[in-house]
């Protein structure tokens, strides 16, 4: 009988040990984060992906990922501008995001850059994408909708800088945004607010609401895509974009609208191009017609932006315009991919292990001047050589010629010299500059190079 007990009590013994160790590792498996409240957790898998580093976890419904990026530029220009140009180098961008998909539909991004050594931020915005994946919307701040080069990550652009015409493209700013794509269609379209990219913009607008308790303004901005030819080799793009636009009280003086741009670089910080503030701005329309296609390592792009503002009352309107086309070449066999999704060219496929280079021409032009409103803001075009070496997905090297024509108004609001007067002195006045139509303006050629590396 007493061996009997014994073993009871013993059994009794190692079941409550069972229970108790089950208990603890009950325990030790619940998660809790910082603010005391119980979290499913999930491991996550770390891995290289052409050199980004990206955790995902074991069923793919959580992603994590850094998007970052150093361009290193240099240039030297011309002696004879008429203006003198300080050659020079500069950190074009220095640029840290994080991305994150959770859930399986949602999706964050933070973008930011330092370059300057001023804190700049780019997109900080959520996305829910529906199961279909053709469908998404998202909220917060990034580009909206308009222009084909605007909307292409500088990662993957052509040459240094986007076109004089991309300039009169909207940015980025505030809004909310439906995106459908299929592999023929993509259409866009979005209500969008004010900028929050820069300090002094931000600025502009607390005082306007603080001060004059000014509605911010709002912009409807759609852009649509139709691909006649889309396969792995072939690809013909049509696009087409519009945006209605009311002022915002990001700019310095209300009710107003001002377009300024530098000559295909930021090293060389004059803006010859410059309407100055154009005043009782009531709302502005802008369209914009893309065309694009290519054929394995072929391609080409071009587009036209039209801006028409309209002023208050007996005011006449303004009309502003410009284009851009070029065309690229990859000489070891590469190929040009598009992305379907957003309707834009993305990162190459190399046509050797190391690397391809890629030779590029491109022709922009910009019209800033409106002579029956009044308006001299200056015209500009550009050629523009490239030859670029993509060493790697991570890795590239792009050397730019360009050579910068001005014509007589754009003289940076009156600051800059344009031509010689009747006693062979600089002037800066228009109308005293004895030269010619055509050959008054400041005219400059300049020569880049950046060094590239994504991570």
């Amino acid at each position: 009988m007493k061996i009997k007990l014994h073993t009871l009590a013993v059994a009794l013994i190692l079941y409550n040990i069972g229970l108790n160790a089950q208990e603890t590792k009950q325990k030790d498996s619940v998660k809790v984060n910082q603010y005391g409240q119980e979290v499913s957790a999930l491991s996550l898998s770390g891995e290289s992906q052409d050199g980004f580093l990206k955790f995902t976890s074991k069923d793919n419904s959580y992603a994590f990922w850094f998007d970052n990026r150093v361009y290193f530029d240099g240039a030297v220009f011309s002696n004879k501008a008429l203006n003198p140009i300080g050659n020079g180098v500069t950190i074009r961008r220095a640029r840290f995001a994080i991305k994150a998909v959770m859930w399986n539909n949602w999706y964050g991004e933070v973008d930011v850059d330092f370059a300057g050594s001023a804190l700049e931020l780019k997109d900080a915005y959520l996305k829910y994408t529906f199961d279909s994946g053709n469908f998404n919307i998202k909220a917060g701040h990034f580009r909206e909708s308009f222009g084909m080069e605007t909307l292409t990550t500088s990662r993957y652009l052509m040459f240094l800088e986007r076109s004089y015409s991309s300039k009169l493209d909207p940015s980025r700013h505030l809004g909310v945004q439906l995106h459908y794509a299929n592999d023929r269609y993509l259409l866009t379209g979005g209500v969008h607010f004010n900028t929050v990219g820069e300090l002094e913009e931000v600025t502009f607008s607390q005082d306007a609401n603080k001060d004059l308790g000014k509605d911010e303004g709002y912009s409807l901005t759609g852009r649509a895509a139709y691909r006649p030819i889309l396969d792995d080799e072939k690809v013909l793009h049509l696009g087409v974009a519009a945006s209605y636009r009311t002022p915002k009280t990001t700019a310095e003086v209300p009710d107003s609208y001002r377009f300024s741009t530098r000559s295909n670089t930021s090293i060389n910080r004059k803006k010859y191009i410059d309407t100055d503030d154009i005043l009782n701005v009531d709302n502005m329309n802008l369209l914009g017609l893309e065309l694009a296609g290519s054929y394995k390592g072929w391609m080409f792009q071009g587009e036209y932006r039209n801006v028409n503002i309209n002023r208050m009352g007996a005011l006449s309107s303004i009309n502003l315009n410009g284009f851009y086309m070029q065309s690229g070449y990859l000489l070891f066999g590469g190929k040009y991919n598009y992305n379907a999704a957003d309707g834009e060219y993305t990162r190459i496929t190399r046509g050797k292990k190391y690397g391809d280079l890629e030779v590029a021409l491109r022709y922009d032009y910009v019209d800033a001047n409106d002579m029956d409103a009044g308006i001299y803001g200056g015209s500009a075009e550009g050629y523009t050589v490239g030859l670029n070496y993509h060493v790697n997905p991570n890795v590239k090297f792009m050397l730019n010629y360009s050579y910068n024509n001005h014509d007589r108004y754009a003289n940076g609001k009156g600051k800059l010299y344009i031509g010689h007067d009747i006693n062979g002195n600089l002037t800066k006045d228009p109308a005293a500059a004895v030269e010619t139509k055509g050959n008054a303006g400041d005219d400059f050629g300049m020569l880049a190079l950046r060094m590239e590396i994504d991570f």
